[in-house]
């Protein structure tokens, strides 16, 4: 069974930071791309960040550029999402999900395993 699971969430002022964990229980995963997404209240489910399965290739929105760092490491089989100089737009609801073989990094429909997520709240 496949299970996904988001942590480190939390609330945080403007400025400040947060690291993201996605926990995956899969035996397969170092040879699975991974990606975040985030859906904020009222919005649609968006984009954030992704890593190939060996770490060497990673793609962030434009939004997040400079500002997030997506890491991994096979042998704890875990993602994370360092969150710096964080906004209140970023606030939302981050999941993590791992990627089919195919597809574009970029979109939703490439991703076949999702979490339940976890929440960021960005406010002072």
């Amino acid at each position: 069974q496949v299970q996904v699971v988001e942590s480190g969430g939390g609330l945080v002022q403007p400025g400040g930071s947060l690291k993201l964990s996605c926990a995956c229980s899969i035996p397969t995963f170092g040879g699975l791309d991974i990606g975040w997404f985030r859906q904020a209240p009222g919005k649609g489910r968006e984009f954030v960040a992704a890593i190939t399965w060996n770490g060497e290739s990673t793609y962030l929105a434009d939004s997040v550029k400079g500002r997030f760092t997506i890491s991994r490491d096979n042998a704890k089989t875990t993602v994370w999402l360092q969150m710096n100089n964080l906004k209140p737009e970023d606030t939302a609801l981050y999941s993590c999900a791992v990627k089919a073989y195919s597809g574009s990094f970029y979109s939703i429909e490439s991703y076949v395993h999702w979490g339940q997520g976890t929440q960021v709240t960005v406010s002072s």
